[in-house]
């Protein structure tokens, strides 16, 4: 199959991937895992709400990332999917343990809906740790505004014009307080826009990972 990204067209092959487990606080933490373990560039999907880390593996994600020469890691955040809840650790510190366990090194990160309780406190302790972020309508943005103000990270920002869950304000909100933010609507998508758009969600975010190589 061809398919095209930035402007270039490439080959989607059926490379291998694997559900692998590994374990933090004693709790099994369910990955799905494809790509180059030696890539420079590796990327961390993680999952809003309704969704899972199966979501990325039918979408097409994982095999599309492993494509373009990234390794690629899809997870089930804790009471999700076939991971079970973890208790006493906060989010930003079972992100920052995820990252370290896997040996990743300064990772792009995914960060749909819900799983921006994770990703914002993440990034406000650790912004140091990660290459750059996809926000892709994360949830409590005007919570952590103030702390997120001024951080340099490179966000992609990315909402479906038909978002009722997580309003578009907070895209904008969000490009207002981080001097490194580019901001992306999808037309007629709704809160989950990878679902509605898929290869310009797919598109946007290989241009973005590749910017910031």
């Amino acid at each position: 199959m061809v398919k095209q990204a930035n402007g270039l067209f490439y080959h989607l092959l059926k490379l291998p991937k694997k559900a692998m487990i590994l374990t933090i606080k004693n709790t099994k933490i369910n990955q799905i895992k494809a790509g180059i373990s030696n890539s420079n560039s590796s990327v961390l999907l993680l999952h809003g709400a309704s969704f899972t880390s199966q979501t990325w593996q039918d979408l097409g994600t994982i095999e599309t990332l492993a494509n373009q020469g990234y390794l690629v890691i899809a997870i089930d955040l804790p009471g999700y999917g076939k991971t079970p809840p973890i208790f006493g650790l906060s989010p930003e510190l079972f992100l920052l343990e995820l990252i370290t366990e896997l040996k990743l090194d300064k990772p792009v990160i995914v960060s749909p809906s819900m799983s921006g309780n994770y990703t914002l406190p993440f990034i406000i302790k650790y912004p140091d740790k990660l290459r750059g972020l996809v926000a892709v309508a994360p949830v409590k943005i005007p919570h952590y505004s103030k702390l997120l103000t001024g951080i340099n990270l490179p966000v992609l920002a990315i909402w479906g014009s038909n978002d009722q869950i997580v309003p578009l304000k907070n895209s904008h909100l969000l490009a207002q307080i981080m001097p490194n933010v580019k901001q992306i609507i999808l037309e007629n998508a709704g809160h989950p826009c990878y679902l509605n758009k898929p290869q310009e969600f797919h598109n946007y975010l290989i241009q973005f990972i590749e910017n910031i190589r």
